[in-house]
């Protein structure tokens, strides 16, 4: 319950309060949190200048005990009527403020977590062997980022110059990218950090991890096709990641823990699930906003726990603001693919939208939206807000 004038079903209610950064008219960026259409100013609200920053990560960095402690806090001011006189001068109408890329980002780090996803990927990149690789199922398999590219939602994407060589071709060419993809995914954000040559296990997951954000990991697939051999993607990945401006807490999770897939074989002991490690989460993805894809969380074969584990298992230490994300997520049907290259089998079967156009790969000007909810812990449903960006054309 709540004094604010909130529908029952809204996303951003009381049990949901995700935090970001904004800056008011006329006004320095700060730390927010998402209630209903508003966001609280808890610099102002708390009177703790740790709010008045341009990013979440002094925040963050303070630890699980504090996190605890703020959200109960911000909760009670909201909750209890006697505090609406105190709290309403700092609510800000989201449409009169900008929301800023809510912390800075240390270090990327992207993994191939989808089964179907891997399936899909590998039916179309090597037709006639199995699917996925032999490694596929004994660890989580990732690469590592770029971390100066990544950029709040609504922030231009610049459509990839690159090389591209198609199989006909007896030599590469330069040009932009005609295999301009996204993938629906969702990030980990980590807010304390690790020692170098100490690993992380799965167990202290929810100790070192902050919340969770949606991203599109923008791709460009004759690019990546081209180059990623030996050493994986580079180019083809590195011109921009996009992240949704609000940060879910893992305690607005609590109603949302699964049990992930089966696995066969047994992972590794230190890849060993600790109890409900999966996440109940449902994507949507939108191109010029029609629904193209509604991809499922829960299906995918790695969580979040064990892609922390494995990542510093090697001694790699993390800091906080360290963003590892889950790859592309999709689901065992058709329409619950969360890539363009399966949506279309590979260009194969252009995608018919509603206004007679179709689509294999992105076209400037295109406009692609990821969101996502959860289960509330008070029933219903929360969101995870969305991640937009539009293609611009390449730069010259």
């Amino acid at each position: 319950m709540t004094w604010l004038d909130l529908p029952t079903d809204d996303l951003f209610g009381i049990s949901n309060l995700p935090y970001g950064v904004f800056s008011p008219r006329d006004g320095a960026p700060r730390v927010g949190v998402r209630v209903g259409a508003q966001v609280l100013d808890l610099a102002a609200v708390l009177d703790d200048r740790i709010f008045a920053r341009p990013s979440l990560n002094a925040f963050m960095a303070q630890g699980r005990d504090r996190w605890t402690q703020v959200r109960a806090r911000v909760t009670e001011l909201l909750a209890d009527g006697r505090y609406r006189q105190a709290v309403t001068p700092h609510l800000h109408r989201l449409q009169d403020v900008r929301l800023d890329l809510p912390f800075e980002v240390a270090d990327y780090v992207d993994f191939y977590a989808s089964e179907h996803h891997a399936t899909n990927l590998g039916r179309l990149f090597r037709p006639g062997s199995d699917p996925l690789t032999p490694n596929w199922k004994h660890l989580p398999i990732g690469y590592h980022g770029r971390a100066g590219t990544v950029v709040v939602s609504g922030t231009p994407v610049t459509r990839p110059n690159g090389q591209r060589k198609s199989p006909e071709a007896a030599s590469p060419v330069f040009g932009p990218s005609q295999r301009l993809d996204i993938e629906a995914e969702v990030g980990f954000v980590i807010g304390t950090g690790s020692r170098q040559g100490e690993p992380v296990s799965g167990a202290d997951f929810r100790d070192r991890v902050f919340g969770i954000c949606l991203v599109n990991d923008w791709s460009a697939r004759d690019l990546q096709a081209w180059e990623y051999v030996p050493l994986g993607p580079f180019l083809g990945k590195s011109f921009a990641t996009s992240v949704s401006p609000w940060i879910v807490p893992l305690d607005a999770l609590d109603a949302a823990w699964a049990t992930p897939p089966p696995r066969d074989p047994e992972p590794l002991p230190y890849l060993a699930d600790t109890g409900k490690q999966g996440l109940d989460l449902e994507l949507a993805v939108r191109l010029n906003g029609c629904l193209i894809s509604t991809p499922p969380f829960a299906s995918m074969y790695w969580t979040g726990a064990q892609m922390l584990a494995h990542m510093t298992v090697n001694g790699a230490s993390t800091r906080t603001g360290d963003l590892y994300a889950s790859g592309t997520v999709s689901g065992p049907r058709a329409d619950e693919r969360g890539s363009l290259i399966e949506l279309t089998e590979g260009g194969a079967r252009p995608l018919a939208l509603p206004d007679g156009s179709a689509r294999t790969f992105l076209e400037d000007g295109d406009e692609v939206t990821i969101s996502g909810t959860a289960p509330g812990i008070t029933g219903g449903r929360i969101g995870l807000g969305e991640v937009t960006g539009r293609i611009h054309s390449a730069a010259e």
